[in-house]
């Protein structure tokens, strides 16, 4: 008797609101126990009941339950329901025996007249609420913590979400360049060469002089347009390291104007420069060699034979400005808006039916604001254009990314 008096004592003990009382005050809680038992599928209490009372599991199993839904199962050395001690609102679910079970009942009235015979019951009651509410503070806020790290998982999960959306949407204008503006000039050149290899001696020296420099043109097209997707797709990939140092300007423009003077004298095209000595600026060599390039060869395929193409530097406070003037065909208004962005498709022919994707404006702009620049372009129909773009004359502008 003694030792089951003691394992009563030990079970009071394992609950919350009675941890904190003494061993006396424990003894008497025990004293007031009365046992109960259950055979396998009796119910002790059903959803709704006023069953008054804890319950101390001495051994055996019970479901707790609502129906046939399972809650969840109490086995020995538990307890159910401590707040019925001094709650008196229906069960709020049914309690039946999975086993044989032995249960002690501490019956709400027995618990009432207790506390008025020993008041210090009450108070060490009362201690061991305060210390779980604080446990359930302690646990709100580690809740709402967990919240809020959650939503910011929401954010970043939505933002992946919209570069994956862009990411795939790069991707099928990538699949539309390749489609269209690879296949045309190849289909060219297929053309043509079949032509050449089947019926070579019936041309003139004038008529294979002609075939040869549409090849030329249409193999020429299609190796820059590869040679900008390359750059495109490794940009959008992080596969191109911005490298900044000081550089000079005038040194990367006359560098590509001998490089391209061939392509202008062709067309009977003569390139202007009006450089300062003073151009220097910190950026990407190579990447504003590949934006000078561009703009010169989109100046030259847009303008009419025997046209003039200006290339100048300025001063603007702590950014150089590069500008490429042409006396081209021009640009639309509405054409301008559509320039520097892959959302739209947007074809131009040259002056001598050239054409080009806007891929390496794309491409421009992507390096030029990476090196701590813009990039904007004036122009009208019939009139000609300007591109212009700045670039920091220092590292204060530049981004590491």
């Amino acid at each position: 008797m003694k030792q089951d008096f003691t394992q009563h004592v030990n079970l009071l003990k394992s609950i919350t609101i009675f941890k904190d009382l003494d061993d006396n005050l424990l003894s008497d809680l025990a004293s007031a126990l009365t046992p109960k038992t259950l055979k396998e599928d009796e119910l002790l209490f059903k959803e709704g009941d006023k069953d008054y009372a804890l319950y101390l599991i001495v051994s055996g199993k019970v479901k707790i339950h609502s129906a046939n839904h399972v809650y969840a199962y109490s086995t020995s050395n538990q307890y159910i329901g401590e707040y019925s001690l001094v709650d008196s609102t229906p069960r709020s679910a049914s309690i039946t025996a999975v086993e044989p079970t032995k249960l002690l009942r501490l019956d709400q009235k027995t618990f009432y007249s207790l506390i008025e015979k020993r008041s210090d019951i009450s108070m060490a009651m009362l201690k061991g609420l305060v210390l779980r509410l604080r446990d359930y503070n302690e646990l709100e806020a580690k809740l709402t913590q967990r919240n809020i790290e959650i939503k910011k998982q929401a954010e970043k999960l939505d933002e992946q979400r919209s570069e994956l959306e862009a990411l795939n949407h790069t991707k099928d204008k990538f699949f539309a360049i390749i489609a269209h503006d690879l296949k045309n000039p190849f289909s060219s050149i297929l053309g043509i060469s079949e032509l050449l290899a089947r019926e070579f001696e019936s041309f003139d020296s004038e008529s294979l002089k002609n075939f040869i420099t549409q090849i030329y043109k249409s193999t020429n097209t299609t190796f820059n347009l590869l040679e900008n997707l390359l750059q495109w797709s490794m940009l959008q990939t992080g596969r191109v390291p911005l490298k900044p140092e000081l550089v000079e300007l005038k040194e990367i423009i006359n560098e590509n104007v001998e490089l391209l003077t061939g392509n202008a004298s062709n067309k009977g095209i003569a390139i202007e420069s009006e450089l300062n000595d003073n151009s220097f600026a910190y950026v990407d060599a190579n990447q504003i060699a590949t934006v000078v390039r561009n703009l010169i060869s989109n100046a030259i395929k847009f303008s009419s034979h025997d046209g003039t193409i200006s290339v100048k530097i300025k001063s603007r406070g702590d950014f150089q400005e590069i500008s490429v003037t042409d006396s081209g065909i021009g640009i639309s208004e509405h054409d301008q808006k559509k320039l520097f962005s892959i959302e739209t498709d947007h074809t131009t022919i040259g002056g001598s039916q050239e054409k080009g994707t806007g891929l390496g404006l794309i491409l421009c702009k992507e390096f030029i604001e990476r090196n701590g620049g813009k990039i904007w372009v004036e122009s009208k129909l019939g009139k000609g254009c300007r591109f212009s773009f700045t670039v920091p004359k220092t590292d204060k502008s530049v981004t590491t990314s």
